[in-house]
Formats: structure tokens, sequence, C-alpha cells
């Protein structure tokens, strides 16, 4: 019988973001004592944040940790591969194509006729 605690080893997978990746905070990260200059319980980075994925690095020997720098907060937090999602784009806005409606109106003067 276990403790309930026991997780997949990551580490013999490969990382889910690689060094340069734009990724988006999944939750609020508050600081745990482990930042420096940040009390206790302050958020560090918001859900929705976006972020680059500076350095890879282990914990335990089982889990990566991601070293993101988050752009607004201006931080770098470890971060867990669960706790993050990649970036994606949104689709570009094309541009509609003008209605019939919407054409110039038209300025040629009409020439009387003799």
């Amino acid at each position: 019988m276990g403790l309930g605690r026991e997780q997949e080893v990551e580490i013999v997978k490969p990382p889910l973001y690689m060094p340069g990746a734009k990724v988006i905070c999944l939750k609020h990260i508050r600081n745990d004592g482990t930042y420096r200059g940040k009390e206790v319980g302050e958020i560090l980075v918001r859900k929705g944040d976006i972020g680059y994925v500076r350095d890879i690095g282990t914990f335990l020997q089982q889990f990566y940790i991601y070293a993101v720098e988050w752009i607004d907060p201006g931080t770098i937090v470890g971060m867990r591969g669960k706790e993050l999602k990649p970036y994606v784009p949104p689709p570009p806005v094309e541009a509609a194509a003008p209605s019939p409606d919407t054409r110039a109106p038209d300025t040629r003067s009409e020439v009387p006729s003799p």
C-alpha cells in the first residue's frame, strides 16, 4: 500500500518544452518562500501570463522544472510542465471585402448632350 503520492517519473521522457518556447501559465503561482524579495503567499505569476522557457532542470531526479521568464511581472520562476501550456497565436484577422453598400460614390458628372 502506497502513500498515494507516487507520480510518474517525467525525466524518462523528453521535456515538454525546450528553451525559447513561448508558454502560458495555467494557474496563479504564489511564493512558497523560495523566491527572494517577495512575501510568502504573494502572487508571482498570474493565470494567463505569457512567458518564455529559459532553461530546464530536474527536481528529485523525477520531474522537469522549467525556468520561465514571465514578461509582465518580470520574474523568472521555476514551473512544472503541468502548470504550463504552449502559446498558440490567435489566427490572423482577414480583411473583409467591402460590401456593395460601402463602395465609393460615383463622382463622374454627366455631360449634357447637344
